[in-house]
């Protein structure tokens, strides 16, 4: 019974990922038509018709520093970061769209695990839930951001990465192709770190960031994600990192997650 039940948690959750991936991409190829509609108390300046993200990222370094270097043409997205964690920074982010009016919200942060802490767990998935229910998107990590990164590079299968061993293991991985990651001081993804993301896996050929997509998929799969704080390793961040993939491309060329991983 108990299998039966987890197999039927786990269809429910792919349904509705599915769904969600469907919306997403029904939005890209609507956003021209809702650009002419008016839109009610509208704080943005008419000047610009591209559909603008939010993305509220809990690091004030690492995460702006990696979604600032994408080179978008159809979407104009701002990362910011300020040190807000879990719940806190939903309520940031809600904060800053009473400013400005995006079309999306998204909340990237880490479980950021606290053994000590017994809330912890609760205020991490309370967080997700929260979010989700104010129509945000949440793009999380667990441990940290780092561990997406690593993805690009490495084929882990989603067993426990202490988050102390995250800097050693990503210069171990990127130090031989000419990049380094200061996770103990700047933690930023400098250019020469993100063009390695952006670039051909020597070996497969293929880009790094479609593989470190699929890679994410197949561990975050193995989830029912009924308890987020409980899916170490694992990041769904492959989700934002996709829909702004797919913004600068055309409806016929757009990545589907299922044919590209499948």
């Amino acid at each position: 019974m108990l299998n039966l039940f987890k197999k039927k948690m786990l269809n429910k959750r792919q349904i509705q990922r599915a769904n969600k991936f469907r919306h997403l991409d029904e939005v890209g190829r609507n956003k021209k038509q809702r650009r002419e509609e008016p839109k009610l108390n509208r704080r943005r300046a008419s000047k610009t018709a591209l559909p603008l993200i939010l993305i509220a990222c809990e690091g004030k370094n690492t995460e702006p520093s990696y979604f600032n270097q994408f080179e978008l043409k159809s979407v104009e997205i701002e990362p910011k970061g300020d040190g807000y964690s879990h719940l806190s920074l939903v309520h940031w982010a809600e904060k800053l769209e009473k400013v400005k009016s995006y079309d999306e919200v998204w909340c990237v942060f880490d479980a950021d695990p606290k053994p000590a802490d017994p809330n912890w767990a609760h205020n991490f998935n309370n967080a997700i839930w929260t979010a989700e229910r104010k129509n945000y998107h949440v793009g999380y990590a667990h441990q940290a951001f780092e561990y997406w990164l690593i993805l690009h590079f490495e084929d882990h299968q989603g067993g426990s990465i202490n988050r102390t061993d995250y800097n050693k293991k990503l210069n171990q991985l990127i130090n031989p192709l000419g990049a380094s990651f200061d996770g103990s001081g700047s933690k930023e993804v400098t250019p020469e770190l993100f063009a390695l993301l952006q670039g051909k896996d020597q070996v497969t050929g293929k880009p790094r960031v479609e593989l470190a997509i699929c890679r994410a998929k197949r561990i975050y799969d193995k989830h029912d994600h009924t308890n987020p704080a409980q899916e170490e390793s694992s990041t769904n961040i492959f989700e934002l990192v996709l829909r702004l993939i797919n913004f600068d491309r055309d409806d016929s060329d757009k990545i589907l997650i299922d044919t590209l991983c499948g």
